[in-house]
């Protein structure tokens, strides 16, 4: 029976669960796999950044601390400016399958609901960049 994400572990599955379809992936793989070298330290600062997102009236050991817009200019950047919103839509129904998959609740609901906001706002930021 699913529950729903409840704490750090939780979001640790979902993250690893996630970026495992994500890294094999015919079109995101070879970006992310390009772009990341340490998959560990990125599994941890990942599963920082959704726990400070999703419990952020909780006193967390560990809060995310970055800039997620700076991370995703230089990787399109990188990729010659071919990001595009087809790029970000897998992202979001792989986010989507994976929570599915393992979860169901609110804060399932919350973690598709910043997901969406997030993708959106990145892409934007992305397209704004390149004017």
């Amino acid at each position: 029976m699913k529950t729903d994400i409840q704490n750090r572990e939780d979001v640790a599955l979902l993250v690893k669960s996630f970026y495992t379809k994500v890294r094999a992936n015919q079109l995101l793989g070879p970006i992310f796999n390009e772009a990341i070298k340490d998959w560990d330290s990125h599994f941890d600062r990942l599963t920082s950044f959704w726990e400070t997102s999703l419990f952020m009236s909780r006193k967390l050991a560990e809060k995310y601390s970055g800039d997620p817009l700076e991370a995703h200019l230089k990787i399109d950047k990188t990729n010659n400016n071919t990001i595009t919103e087809y790029h970000f839509g897998i992202w979001l129904n792989l986010w989507f399958e994976t929570i599915q998959e393992l979860f169901k609740g609110e804060n399932a609901e919350k973690a598709k609901q910043r997901a969406r906001k997030m993708g959106t706002f990145l892409y934007l930021k992305i397209f704004e960049a390149r004017l």
